[in-house]
C-alpha cells in the first residue's frame, strides 16, 4: 500500500509505535496511512507514529476487521475465544499471527475476577515493537465476551526459535526449503 492521507471520520483509538501507549486521534484529523499489514494500520499523526487496530479502520475509512464470537450463555470466558482473539494478531514486520509464529506461551484465565494472563515471547529479546505488540494482545483479547482484564507477562525462557512456528507459518516465512 502506498501512503494515503485520510481524514478520521470518528475518534479513534490508537497505540503509539514502539511505546504501545494508548491515546486517541480525534474525529475530523488528517493523518497518513503508511502501512497496511496483518489487519492493522500505521499511521502518522502530528508527528506521532500510531497503530491503529484494524476492528477501528472504519474510523480511517477502511473495512474494519470484525471479531466474532459465538454467544456465550454464563458470564464465562472461553479459552477458545480467547485463542481465536489471539489468532487475530499478526507480528507487525512478518504478515503472520503471533499464535503461528509460536509467541504465545501460556493462557491463564480466571472466571471468577474476570482477568486473562498471557506469557508471550517475540522473535527477538531486542526488538522495538515489543510494547505495540503487547499492546495489540491487549486490545484485542479484551473485546472477548466477559473480559474485564487483559496482563501480558513478556518472557524469554524458553528462547524463541523458528521450530515453535507452526508449519503453516514456515511455509508462509519461505523456511522450509
Amino acid at each position: 500500500m502506498q501512503k494515503k492521507m485520510v481524514v478520521t471520520q470518528r475518534e479513534c483509538p490508537a497505540r503509539r509505535v514502539p511505546s504501545g501507549d494508548q491515546t486517541v486521534i480525534p474525529a475530523n484529523q488528517f493523518v497518513t496511512i503508511n502501512q497496511a499489514l496483518g489487519g492493522n494500520y500505521t499511521v502518522t499523526w502530528m508527528g506521532n507514529m500510531l497503530r491503529i487496530d484494524g476492528t477501528d479502520a472504519d474510523a480511517i475509512g477502511m473495512k474494519p476487521e470484525e471479531l466474532t464470537f459465538d454467544s456465550v450463555e454464563h458470564n464465562d470466558i472461553r479459552e477458545t475465544q480467547v485463542n481465536q482473539a489471539l489468532d487475530t494478531i499478526f507480528d507487525p514486520e512478518i504478515p503472520i499471527s503471533l499464535v503461528s509464529l509460536g509467541l504465545i506461551y501460556k493462557v491463564d484465565i480466571d472466571q471468577d475476577s474476570g482477568k486473562v494472563d498471557i506469557d508471550m515471547t517475540l522473535t527477538a529479546p531486542g526488538c522495538g515493537m515489543g510494547p505495540v505488540l503487547i499492546s495489540d494482545v491487549k486490545y484485542r483479547v479484551a473485546k472477548v465476551p466477559n473480559v474485564k482484564d487483559v496482563k501480558v507477562n513478556l518472557v524469554f525462557d524458553p528462547p524463541w526459535s523458528k521450530d515453535m512456528m507452526s508449519e503453516e507459518a514456515q511455509l508462509e516465512a519461505g523456511l522450509f526449503f
